[in-house]
């Protein structure tokens, strides 16, 4: 097994802290009532939108597409609108057509909890590159809680369980999928 070094990627990191720290200041400086307006996308901002980008150096493979899960490529199919200094999901009618639904979903783990089995974590369309930073937008990440914990792994998951469309969720998630069961 190759090592590589981490530095290009906590180099990513830090830039991306030092962003939010320059937008969170931003107010101190002349003309500042004009940037807050503006979505951070306006700004040159990254906002944090698609499916994320798999690595080609990354030592895990691509998710294989599956006729049986919901693809990334209609979970990801999501616009915002600012309302209120708040950005909001608008989400399209395919999506709106999976709520309230028992739907598959395949994807990476992302604990949220220390342990070998998790009941509640994070799902997403591409593997974790750093332990400190998301893969992709809230689009491209669905919340998981199983009915039994499921054992942590590395290699693409397959949840299925009733699938919930989330339009303004308190920690900026765009889905969940609750009483959820693996399926291999």
């Amino acid at each position: 097994m190759k090592i590589r070094p981490l530095a290009p990627v906590f180099i990513g990191c830090a830039a991306i802290v030092c962003i939010a720290i320059a937008v969170s200041g931003a107010a101190m400086l002349p003309g500042a009532a004009q940037a807050q307006q503006a979505p951070p996308s306006a700004l040159g901002i990254p906002a944090g939108t698609g499916a994320g980008v798999h690595s080609p150096n990354s030592p895990f493979a691509p998710l294989q597409e599956r006729s049986d899960v919901v693809p990334w490529s209609v979970l990801t199919d999501v616009k915002t609108k600012v309302e209120k200094n708040r950005m909001l999901p608008v989400f399209p009618a395919p999506v709106l057509a999976l709520n309230q639904k028992n739907q598959r979903v395949q994807g990476f783990m992302m604990p949220l909890e220390p342990g070998e089995k998790q009941k509640h974590f994070l799902i997403s369309s591409v593997p974790l590159t750093c332990a400190f930073c998301v893969p992709g937008g809230p689009e491209s990440m669905v919340e998981v809680k199983t009915k039994t914990p499921v054992k942590y792994s590395l290699e693409p998951v397959v949840v299925e369980g009733q699938f919930v469309v989330l339009k303004d969720d308190p920690y900026g998630l765009y889905y969940r999928i609750s009483d959820a069961t693996a399926v291999k």
